[in-house]
């Protein structure tokens, strides 16, 4: 059923305390924002309409990409989808035109990219709603097991509201 759209995928990523180990902390820290972190995948019906699929609580040194071959197989194989540039190389996925060294982008291919851009952040403005609720954009104090139940709960607060937001207002 979901095979007729073009899904939206999008990474975020949320500090959390610093393991004791050394080898967690390994495992946990994340090079691109230079903390540790855990990452959360959220894919989303085109415009932003439900949340579709969210990957809860990985390590934050996984990249975006390899998040997305592991959690790929719950979907079909001619199912697309709709990413930014951290998810080129996978055929299922468009994404953005890169600019190479010493190479600028044609003006096509910018427009490409803006109109790509301007399907993609629907999946930025669900993120946000998400990140209204400080547990779920601040740095994660509560213990780490309980990681999953506090953003999959915030997810259901959010989808909740949405179904309200595009439900047919009552008549009075």
């Amino acid at each position: 059923m979901l095979s007729e759209y073009e899904l939206i995928v999008d990474s975020t990523e949320q500090a959390t305390a610093r393991p004791v180990d050394y080898q967690e902390q390994k495992r946990y820290y994340s090079g691109k924002k230079k903390m540790h972190t855990l990452k959360n995948q959220f894919i989303v019906l085109p415009g932003g309409e439900d949340i579709v699929d969210v990957c809860v609580g990985m390590l934050g040194k996984t990249s975006d990409i390899n998040l997305f071959r592991e959690t790929r197989h719950k979907f079909t194989d001619i199912q697309q989808f709709l990413g930014d540039k951290a998810y080129i190389g996978d055929d299922a996925i468009t994404t953005p035109h890169k600019k190479r060294k010493n190479t600028e982008i044609s003006e096509l291919q910018k427009q490409e990219n803006k109109e790509l851009s301007s399907r993609r952040i629907a999946v930025e403005h669900m993120i946000c709603r998400v990140k209204i609720f400080r547990v779920a954009s601040d740095r994660f104090r509560l213990a780490r097991h309980r990681y999953n139940q506090v953003i999959l709960a915030i997810c259901g607060l959010v989808r909740l509201r949405i179904n309200r937001l595009f439900s047919v207002p009552l008549s009075t």
